[in-house]
């Protein structure tokens, strides 16, 4: 069984993520294997938030170069952008950052 800090694994904090924080808008990257329903239900127990929307995407990695001959790859990863009810309170997490 998957517990809610195994789903959500960090913030991803860019400044295109950051202007959407006064929407209540935010990004998370998230496990790879997770659905929409277990992202929500982790968001609402991790921050006591009530979820509106969310969607998805899947990145795939990148090719570097690592020298001459050995490419390697970047990992592939998942994000989720959530948007909250208007009548939920925003992130504390997010708070000083803005």
């Amino acid at each position: 069984m998957k517990s809610s800090y195994d789903i959500i694994r960090r913030p991803v904090i860019t400044e295109r993520s950051m202007a959407d924080i006064e929407n209540k808008k935010y990004v998370f990257e998230v496990m790879p294997g997770s659905t929409k329903p277990e992202i929500k239900k982790a968001i609402e127990e991790i921050f006591k938030v009530k979820v509106d929307k969310i969607t998805t995407m899947n990145i795939k990695g990148k090719v570097k170069q690592t020298g001459r001959y050995p490419e390697g790859r970047r990992p592939k990863r998942k994000k989720a952008m959530v948007t909250l009810s208007p009548d939920s309170k925003g992130l504390d997490f997010f708070e000083g950052m803005v």
